[in-house]
């Protein structure tokens, strides 16, 4: 039986952690050059099937590169506009939400009252600070406005990905000694990750359409801010449909009343539970799934190292990291820490690897 030199695997052990600690320090050092790009990467990738698209349809790709990004940056613009506006009122009215906010737990004390629990309003606020709930949407957004200042960086830096976009599979394949294209891995990441990025958009996107829409039926004030703010936090599932709705939920409790924050509430329930359940699984699988905890702890994580632009990117790119655990022959015990359910990433598990098992 061969022996194990315990003194070596330990050395190697506290190696590795040395080299990731390193790493880490370094992107959090360089995390004003690093947030822009990582921004950028995500903007190409969503863009990337559209092109293809125009160019399948005999546009020249620069053509296609062009009307895409001009059509980015309207689209950006008008956004940043409305919203922009939208949230420098919001924040002037905070202070009058918090007071509204404030009175209406008289009517909270009330109900209290009459299954015998007696509390006071001051007791609650001891608890709960509503201006720091309410207010904690629009810090972050206003954290990813600061990172938009460098708009024409990360538009050029989009501009030159999406042009390197053809050629890249093949560079990756050279650069990792495989001319011939026999490492399906490669290709499989890359389709892997695009897939997820677009339908994750889309849907995204659909949640903060009908978000914004039944907001505005039903007069909650700045339906569109809100909207934005789901389309954004839908990226991050489980706990980022909540923190979407915590806001809008408490504005039509202050503006409305309680019949109003209930009919929020279940749009944001029926909403998320339809996409998140019924339409995302449908068109990306289920063996993309993160477990509760990991997308938890992905949130402080990427939040720490990237600020408010890694919390929204937070599963997108702990996404990334698993799936091209999945690809690899020595990643894969790590993408099952990382996945929801031990079945779905054996089933997205590399063929070599199947047949490997299978056998054993």
């Amino acid at each position: 039986m061969p022996r194990i030199d315990t003194q070596s695997v330990a050395y190697k052990g506290f190696a590795i952690m040395a080299f990731v600690v390193v790493i880490l320090a370094g992107i959090k050092a360089a995390s004003p050059i690093v947030v822009p790009f990582v921004l950028s990467a995500f903007i190409a990738v969503i863009c990337n099937p559209m092109i293809g698209g125009l160019t399948r349809l005999k546009v020249p790709r620069a053509l296609a590169v062009m009307l895409m990004m001009v059509f980015i940056v309207m689209m950006g613009l008008w956004l940043a506009q409305i919203v922009g506006s939208s949230i420098n009122e919001f924040s002037t009215q905070l202070p009058h939400y918090r007071d509204q906010l404030v009175e209406q737990f008289g009517w909270i004390t009330g109900k209290l009252r009459t299954f015998n629990i007696i509390i006071t309003k001051e007791q609650i606020l001891a608890y709960f600070d509503p201006g720091i709930a309410l207010s904690m949407t629009t810090n972050m957004l206003s954290g990813v406005g600061s990172v938009m200042a460098n708009l024409f960086l990360i538009i050029l830096t989009v501009v030159f990905m999406l042009f390197e976009s053809e050629t890249l599979p093949k560079k990756l394949h050279f650069a990792l000694d495989d001319p011939d294209m026999r490492m399906q891995q490669i290709d499989r990441f890359l389709h892997s990750v695009n897939q997820y990025m677009v339908i994750k958009t889309l849907v995204s996107l659909a949640t903060g359409v009908i978000i914004g829409t039944g907001l505005a039926i039903i007069g909650v004030d700045y339906a569109l801010l809100w909207g934005v703010v789901a389309f954004l936090f839908n990226y991050i599932p489980n706990i980022g449909s909540i923190i979407a709705a915590i806001p809008s939920v408490m504005l039509a409790f202050i503006q409305l009343g309680p019949a109003a924050a209930g009919g929020t509430a279940l749009l944001y329930l029926g909403t998320n539970t339809v996409m998140g359940n019924v339409v995302e699984p449908k068109y990306m699988g289920k063996g993309l799934g993160l477990s509760t905890l990991v997308v938890f702890l992905s949130l402080i994580f990427w939040g720490w190292l990237l600020g408010s632009v890694g919390m929204l990117l937070s599963v997108p790119l702990t996404m990334i990291v698993k799936i091209a655990l999945e690809s690899s022959k020595g990643g894969s015990w790590l993408a099952i820490l990382l996945a929801d359910d031990v079945d779905d990433v054996r089933a997205s598990a590399p063929e070599d690897e199947k047949d490997s098992s299978e056998a054993a």
